[in-house]
């Protein structure tokens, strides 16, 4: 993980962290998550290994939700439905998931710093795009973090009421298994018609 980048908490009283997840899956919905760390809690919780989520495995992810939630001053989920994403697409959705959890915080970010290239439409709080900013910024890493962990939860949630995909393993991801199930069952409610492999 590269050296976050301590000069841009400088600028504001409180600095919120936003990403999403799920944006390429079949299955269920795409989760943002947004966090306000402490500036005091940046030098532990980076010395804890906290990193981007796809690069933790589902322990580390467990161990530092949990570390996430105790530390941060704020943090906020965000979700668009399978069936939003049908309406508006995926990106769009992934865009407004993010706006969702930015505008729940109860405290007010004076910076909202977004992982990806795509500024957060419509959003009255300054904000700054960094791509790879999951591998940058701690508090972005650890919006990844949330999101994931809470998604996760909600897909094996789900999985109980639609065996057939087997969602436990893949998460709803377009796996060969999951591929062979949507042309064995067809999909659920909670896919995603609009993308290829759920229309055909």
């Amino acid at each position: 993980m590269k050296e976050p980048v301590t000069s841009i908490y400088s600028l504001a009283n409180l600095v919120a962290g936003v990403d999403e997840v799920g944006r390429g899956c079949l299955f269920g919905p795409v989760v943002a998550a947004a966090v306000i760390l402490p500036d005091e809690a940046l030098l532990g919780l980076k010395s804890a290994g906290i990193k981007d989520s796809k690069q933790l495995t589902n322990f580390g992810r467990k161990k530092f939700d949990l570390m996430i939630r105790q530390t941060a001053l704020d943090y906020q989920i965000g979700y668009c439905s399978a069936a939003e994403i049908d309406q508006i697409n995926i990106f769009q959705a992934s865009l407004l998931a993010m706006k969702r959890a930015v505008t729940k915080l109860k405290l007010c970010p004076s910076l909202c710093l977004v992982d990806g290239k795509w500024a957060i439409p419509g959003l009255e709080i300054p904000q700054q795009s960094i791509i790879k900013g999951d591998e940058q910024i701690l508090a972005i890493a650890a919006a990844s973090i949330i999101a994931k962990v809470w998604r996760d939860d909600l897909i094996l949630r789900l999985a109980k009421k639609y065996p057939h995909y087997g969602l436990e393993a893949h998460k709803g991801y377009g796996t060969a298994r999951h591929l062979l199930a949507l042309k064995e069952h067809g999909p659920s409610r909670h896919h995603r018609r609009s993308f290829r492999p759920c229309r055909e």
